[in-house]
Order: C-alpha cells, then sequence, then structure tokens
C-alpha cells in the first residue's frame, strides 16, 4: 500500500495466505534484481549506441540504424553480444557505454518529455493515495 496503492479485496491473514508464492519468480527462485538491472541498462546502452550512431536530438526519438554512424553502432552491439554469457555483465556494459557503472539518468533523459507533461497536467492535484485504507471486514 505505502509504494503502489494496492490493497488485497479482502482482508488478508499473513500466517495463511501466501501471495508471493503465486509469482512464477518466486517460486522458480529467479531473482526480480535481474528485471530491475535490465530496465536500468536497456536505457543506458541505448543512449550509449545513440551518441555511438551520431544522433542528434531528444533521446527519445533515436533510432540507431538510421543515423549517419549507424554501422559503428551496430558494429558495438555486436561486438557486445558475442560475447554472450561468458563475460560478467560489467564487461559487455563497458564495450557499449566505456563505463562499468550503471545510470538511471538516460531513463529520465528518456521520459523527460512525459515528466515535463505530467507536471504540467497535474498542477494543483493531490498526488498519491491514502495508506491508511484497508479492506472492509468480511
Amino acid at each position: 500500500t505505502r509504494y503502489q496503492g494496492i490493497v488485497p479485496p479482502v482482508p488478508r491473514n499473513h500466517d495463511k495466505d501466501f501471495d508471493p508464492g503465486s509469482k512464477y519468480h518466486i517460486a522458480a527462485n529467479n531473482p526480480y534484481i535481474r528485471y530491475f538491472v535490465s530496465s536500468v541498462l536497456q536505457f543506458q546502452f541505448h543512449q550509449a549506441l545513440c551518441q555511438t550512431s551520431g544522433h542528434t536530438g531528444p533521446l527519445h526519438k533515436c533510432d540507431i540504424s538510421a543515423g549517419p554512424n549507424k554501422a559503428a553502432a551496430g558494429e558495438k552491439l555486436a561486438r557486445m553480444l558475442q560475447m554472450g554469457a561468458s563475460q560478467p555483465w560489467p564487461d559487455a556494459m563497458e564495450v557499449i557505454t566505456g563505463q562499468r557503472t550503471m545510470s538511471a539518468q538516460p531513463i529520465v533523459e528518456y521520459f523527460q518529455p512525459l515528466i515535463t507533461w505530467l507536471e504540467t497536467q497535474n498542477v494543483g492535484e493531490t498526488l498519491g493515495w491514502d495508506e491508511s485504507w484497508t479492506p472492509p471486514c468480511e
């Protein structure tokens, strides 16, 4: 409730109800951190490949296959993909971005037009939800 504004439709018993087990990734012991990391990296890779391809303009309008240096971007991507799973992911990231650290800055840059639009649309609005809400008793 605190982070997503989601509450169960009926009161939950924490001793008897095990909701996390209904998620495939939990039951299969597949860490969710992979999804978080990949979400950050995809935008970081996109930004780096756009720079390599010679794109100018907003990141959300970049098409690496249309840039003046698209071949260089393709070669960089191919070098990274040829590594497969044989190398640690920071090595693969360094091939594309030139660095070994993650950054969420490209996500913000990519979505900045949307962020700006939402800020304009939400002027005067109360954002969020009442964290004290609980489902009705049965």
